[in-house]
């Protein structure tokens, strides 16, 4: 049996706490054996919380490999020389 988280036992320990208090102001018992019934129930109850969170998932052993990255096709450039105005007969002035 995995051990418990920190989350499980909060949220247990809280359950067990409120709802022996609700329990006990919403019954307004004296009765020692009455007091027994409601802590017991209360520990049920914090039981029954404490199982229902949700675990972590566990991570896999063996780390996936990434998938290969996609690759830009080269952008085209045309090559221009220093001689090419020339060659075409145009002049900068």
């Amino acid at each position: 049996m995995p051990r418990p988280t920190a989350a499980q036992l909060a949220y247990g320990c809280c359950t067990v706490l409120l709802s022996t208090l609700a329990m006990l102001l919403l019954s307004q018992t004296s009765s020692g054996l009455w007091i027994a019934v409601i802590a017991v129930a209360a520990l049920g109850l914090g039981l029954l919380v404490a199982l229902t969170v949700p675990l972590p998932e566990a991570r896999p052993s063996a780390p996936e490999t990434p998938a290969a990255p996609r690759q830009r096709p080269p952008e085209r450039r045309e090559r221009v020389s220093a001689g090419a105005d020339a060659a075409r007969g145009t002049t900068t002035s």
